[in-house]
């Protein structure tokens, strides 16, 4: 039963330290970058670790030929691709930040912390 407390309490004092870091985290994210792109480079947006869209590039050629619906699809494409690899940063962020421990709830404290 006491090692179980024990384990308990460490977890605890862990979760603690975590959360301390977790802000330091939101600035980290901040300046992490990740790339969507779509129609063969066509269209390319640019995100942040806070899923901030940054920039978004739509080909001249693309916007020459005046095919509005294909460039709405590229860049939601576009963008799918570059929320896809955001979300990936913060899971690295979350596995740097405890070392691989797995805290339930963890996730969504970031995201409240992130994204206010």
């Amino acid at each position: 039963m006491f090692k179980g407390l024990s384990n308990l309490a460490s977890l605890i004092k862990q979760a603690q330290h975590i959360g301390g870091q977790m802000q330091g985290l939101s600035e980290e994210l901040k300046g992490r970058r990740a790339t969507g792109t779509a129609g063969g480079g066509m269209v390319e947006i640019e995100v942040n670790g806070l899923l901030e869209v940054l920039r978004c590039r739509i080909d001249e050629q693309m916007v020459a030929r005046g095919d509005r619906e294909l460039i709405e699809d590229l860049v939601v494409a576009a963008m799918n691709q570059a929320v896809s690899k955001g979300k990936q940063l913060h899971s690295e962020a979350l596995k740097e930040l405890t070392g691989g421990l797995e805290l339930p709830g963890l996730q969504e404290a970031l995201a409240k912390l992130t994204n206010p």
